[in-house]
């Protein structure tokens, strides 16, 4: 039989989904063949509307390998495994002859534990949350929760938190769901055959496709035992958000509150000198946190150091003492035993990692108004990590609508761990770049605005010559404005300031859920919706609802982020420009993502206004320019009010 070519079968697959086949999804595909033929990397950079998850499934259903896709968002995961996947496996049948087998795979505590459920959770200090399944009718938010979790848990297939829908809050979830380090594991649990996680496992392992998370990615890169199955080919989606995922993942923190917890956890299960030296060195702790100022530690204080110290040897006694003793007085001993030991564990790994050092972390505090001081401690890159976990033993491919960062994929590449582009050396990744381009005409579709005349914003106060900018570039174009801001605290500030100037409505981030808050601009052109970080890479709305996307100011990450500006500074050490590196690429990749929200769709039109002069007058701002979209340029203010009034007055005459 002959082999179906590569072109006949994307033909199939997109006419399944209702698509358009574009050429730069036919590079793609070809070039993800080449990769997984080749056992090689590429970095490939699709733009919006290029229908880039057919792009790289159809090439990997068509080898027959397994093959991992792990993507960043929820809403990507649901379309692949709802959508893309079932109509792409029925179109590709009968030119492959087989129906290749697909799955999703979470971390564990996503899935409802049916041990937490039916015996209720060993916790000492909300003991008595379960009794709220008993109330004929529980009238607090959390007594509602629970009684709904436990009758979903009667007809859901899956178990899966995403499968719940209205969700409950985390404080609920918590009560029927485990960390890995909390589970009694399939052979010891009452449940064991029934668990959910468990199933979603065994579907895991007999799956052509698994689609998983970067989460979990990272977790079965660095944690060392494997949670995903053995695969040939990684497809990483959204990898620009790749690094931080990872960073997240191999972040540790400590809290007064997460140590009193273990300490009660372990009293149950050890002697009482064992317990005491762990409830001591946990008050010395919170001694030393309650005076911590936020900030990074270039050094870990003498205090700091014997708090921790003491805190890593006690509990290192409790974690030998649970091991050792069995106490058969206590009721479901064995889950009591498995939550004290993770809970005691957490903290001896975090306190340990900060008493050694290394050249190669970053310890800082951090202060919560409402939750006190945090200490965390993260890896000052993670690129050496991805070196050698994510591009051994298999073809690697990472795709996403903005990886070339001021004109090429060196910065993403370097921050993944790989030499730039053509660069060969002893134990470096060979791999290619590739941009296959967008289907949308950039420069007659929008207009990129720079508000040249606009002061330089510093790092406070308002801004009271941008809320007039703000006010008329809104005016201008009717509403239809998606306000993307570099704080919280400016977004409230413009929100608060031009509901009185302005007729047209003003939805406010944190005031609905993310998704109601869409909904409602989505449906009426004339609103705003003003926000933040997950705004400037989450929104999805095409057509006459976001003609104007605005930026407040070019977001570089704070000058006291203490992770970045240590990232900063070692760069610098080893001779190279850190702002440019460090501070400029995360801001290129947000300004990407931020102005990549307005044309959606081949007949959207609009304009991408960026408050901020140092885009037009700072040196650094040619390298973010060049990392946005090919919008028609300009800094002249009444022709963008022109233009803004222009496709104001067409969608009107269109009746939208």
């Amino acid at each position: 039989m002959t082999k179906p070519s590569l072109p006949d079968l994307l033909h199939a697959a997109v006419s399944a989904v209702g698509g358009t086949e574009r050429p730069g999804q036919v590079a793609m595909a070809e070039a993800v063949a080449e990769a997984i033929d080749e056992n090689s990397h590429r970095l490939i950079q699709a733009g919006t509307g290029t229908g880039k998850s057919l792009g790289y499934l159809v090439p990997a259903l068509a080898h027959g390998e397994r093959v991992v896709v792990a993507t960043a968002t929820l809403a990507l995961q649901r379309q692949l495994v709802e959508r893309d996947l079932p109509r792409t496996v029925e179109a590709l049948h009968p030119q492959l002859r087989r129906r290749p087998q697909f799955a999703m795979l979470k971390g564990r505590s996503n899935y409802l534990c049916l041990h937490r459920l039916h015996e209720g959770a060993p916790q000492d200090e909300e003991e008595g949350l379960f009794d709220q399944f008993e109330a004929a009718a529980p009238t607090s938010k959390l007594g509602q929760d629970l009684l709904r979790l436990r009758d979903w848990a009667d007809e859901t297939e899956t178990g899966d938190r995403d499968d719940l829908t209205p969700g409950v809050s985390d404080k609920a979830w918590g009560q029927i769901s485990v960390s890995s380090r909390e589970c009694l594991g399939a052979t010891k649990c009452a449940y064991g055959a029934e668990c959910f996680a468990e199933a979603a496992r065994e579907r895991a392992k007999l799956a052509d496709v698994v689609v998983t998370n970067h989460a979990l990615l990272a977790i079965d890169a660095i944690e060392g035992a494997p949670v995903l199955p053995q695969h040939e080919v990684l497809i990483v989606d959204e990898a620009h958000e790749l690094v931080s995922r990872v960073t997240g993942v191999a972040t540790g923190e400590l809290t007064p509150g997460q140590v009193n917890r273990a300490v009660k956890r372990a009293a149950k299960l050890v002697d009482e000198k064992t317990a005491d030296s762990l409830q001591t060195a946990s008050e010395s702790f919170e001694r030393v946190m309650e005076l911590a100022l936020p900030g990074r530690l270039e050094e870990v204080p003498e205090d700091l150091g014997y708090a921790l110290m003491s805190l890593r040897d006690a509990a290192r006694n409790v974690i030998s003492a649970i091991g050792s003793t069995r106490d058969k007085s206590v009721q479901d001993e064995d889950a009591v035993r498995k939550q004290a030991l993770a809970a005691v564990e957490s903290v001896h790994a975090v306190a340990e990692r900060i008493v050694l050092g290394s050249e190669y972390d970053v310890v800082w505090y951090e202060r919560h108004d409402r939750f006190g001081a945090t200490l965390r401690v993260a890896p000052l890159s993670v690129s050496g990590l991805l070196r050698e976990k994510l591009f051994e033993d298999r073809s690697v491919v990472l795709t996403s609508a903005t990886l070339k960062l001021g004109g090429d994929f060196n910065g993403v590449a370097g921050s993944l761990g790989l030499s730039p582009e053509g660069v060969a050396g002893d134990d470096v990744p060979v791999w290619k770049g590739l941009d296959v381009g967008s289907p949308f005409d950039y420069p007659k579709q929008g207009i990129l605005y720079v508000a040249k005349h606009l002061a330089t914003p510093g790092r406070e106060g308002t801004r009271g010559d941008m809320m007039d900018e703000l006010a008329e570039l809104i005016e201008a174009a009717g509403g239809r404005t998606l306000g993307l801001f570099s704080s919280m605290r400016g977004a409230k500030a413009a929100a608060e300031e031009l509901r009185g100037r302005l007729a047209n409505p003003i939805l406010l981030q944190g005031e609905e859920t993310l998704g109601e808050l869409i909904k409602a601009f989505a449906a009426d052109p004339k609103t705003c919706l003003f926000g933040t970080l997950s705004l400037w890479q989450g929104v999805d709305v095409p057509g006459p609802s976001c003609q104007l996307v605005i930026m407040d100011r070019i977001p570089f990450p704070r000058p006291d982020d203490p992770l970045m500006s240590a990232r900063q500074k070692s760069v610098e050490e080893h001779g190279g420009n850190g702002f440019m590196a460090v501070a400029a690429t995360h801001a290129a990749l947000l300004m990407a993502q931020g102005a990549g929200r307005l044309v959606r769709a081949t007949g959207d039109r609009g304009v991408v206004a960026v408050l901020d002069p140092r885009l037009a007058t700072a040196r650094y701002g040619t390298f973010l320019r060049a990392t946005l979209p090919d919008f028609w340029y300009t800094t002249d203010r009444n022709q963008v009010r022109r233009s803004l009034a222009a496709i104001d007055a067409s969608a009107q005459a269109n009746g939208k």
